[in-house]
């Protein structure tokens, strides 16, 4: 199944600002809009951003281009929901402007667009799939079940998580947003295969028993697993690695329009 993108998701019909805008056309557009803040454009390419607190102490004839935010973060509209989740929770943003590979606006997203799509994602259609494919795989029957596991008793496949989605993931639990996980129940463990961040969140709020789709087989199957967790020193969910702030393809929009700009300049001058 496809991943959540961005473009999915964002808002595509954005209220903006000219770097030629004074102070006075952006209230106006607050007053209109009820948003404390707007992209800054020119010929479609973002320049900056501005919010409310840029202009506290402007004068209404201050020019936008003169207060607003120039190092901003935007989003590409094909980078993947979770990782625009990662990149939020992380800088501490509520919302990015979203734009295409040639640095063009195409989009607002929101951290409500974010817990909306994780929302919407609660289908057990990739819990359905994965059942196919042991199916087809190992030539047996697979049932599903729905239901509370302890979190003490999970053997993680995974050694690590982001420290940064595991943010979301504790708002999320604490907002009583979060999916089941998915679990592959042998004879021996529960092998926990997708919802490592939100066990792992579970475990920091104090919670044991989490929400479930256990996969279970009429046989006894070795899938390799056991194995592999087992090689990788994975016991309980106490070892799996936090990584804080790992790097994250995040796009600097007006960094590196700002990089080419300069180059492009240099590159004419040099032909002179």
């Amino acid at each position: 199944m496809d991943h959540a993108k961005v473009r999915d998701y964002m808002t595509q019909y954005v209220s903006t600002l000219s770097p030629d805008d004074t102070v006075r056309s952006a209230i106006e557009l607050i007053r209109r809009t009820g948003h404390d803040g707007f992209p800054v454009v020119k010929d479609g390419i973002v320049q900056g951003y501005i919010s409310s607190p840029n202009m506290l102490a402007a004068s209404l004839d201050e020019k936008v281009s003169k207060l607003m935010a120039t190092d901003i973060l935007a989003a590409d509209e094909n980078m993947d929901m979770d990782e625009l989740a990662r990149v939020m929770f992380r800088s501490g943003m509520s919302k990015l402007p979203v734009v295409d590979r040639n640095g063009k606006l195409t989009g607002i997203i929101t951290n409500s667009d974010v817990i909306r799509s994780h929302i919407e994602r609660t289908s057990p259609q990739k819990v359905w799939t994965l059942k196919k494919a042991l199916e087809t795989l190992h030539n047996i029957d697979v049932t599903i079940a729905r239901e509370s596991v302890n979190i003490n008793e999970l053997v993680p496949t995974q050694g690590k998580i982001y420290a940064d989605e595991l943010e979301g993931r504790i708002y999320e639990l604490k907002k009583g947003l979060a999916e089941p996980i998915v679990v592959i129940k042998t004879p021996q463990k529960l092998l926990l295969v997708d919802g490592h961040h939100r066990v792992v969140a579970a475990q920091k709020l104090g919670i044991t028993m989490v929400d479930a789709y256990i996969i279970m087989f009429a046989e006894d199957v070795h899938l390799g697993l056991e194995k592999t967790a087992k090689e990788a020193g994975l016991n309980s969910i106490n070892d799996i690695r936090i990584l804080d702030y790992a790097r994250h393809p995040l796009v600097e929009i007006t960094k590196r329009l700002k990089r080419d700009d300069e180059k492009g300049m240099s590159d004419v001058g040099a032909t002179h």
